[in-house]
């Protein structure tokens, strides 16, 4: 699993890489440590080269979205795949981020 964060146009983009599996959970939510502290900023999360999410993943990024709407911050999930986009809207998911392909 690969995360990477960079800040554009006052947004901080994370790209998500590879498989976000119950291992790679750990060190991708020690990665994306900066989301949670969005502080205003909104929060997007590229999911083009996502390729798998367990619900330890899930479990990250509602955190990250629960964080981010304390400090008045949005989260956009952006090019998730047909896989990803089914585990997000089969747990209901999917109705609590901003979605778009």
């Amino acid at each position: 699993m690969k995360t990477e964060i960079q800040e554009m146009d006052g947004k901080l983009i994370a790209t998500l890489e590879g498989e976000m599996d119950t291992a790679a959970a750990i060190e991708a939510e020690k990665a994306m440590q900066p989301l949670f502290e969005a502080n205003g900023r909104d929060v997007v999360i590229e999911c083009e080269k996502l390729e798998y999410i367990a619900s330890s993943g899930l479990r990250i990024l509602l955190s990250i979205l629960k964080a981010a709407k304390a400090s008045g911050s949005k989260v956009t999930l952006r090019n998730m795949n047909d896989d990803i986009k089914s585990v997000f809207s089969m747990t209901g998911l999917i109705k609590l981020f901003d979605v778009e392909n």
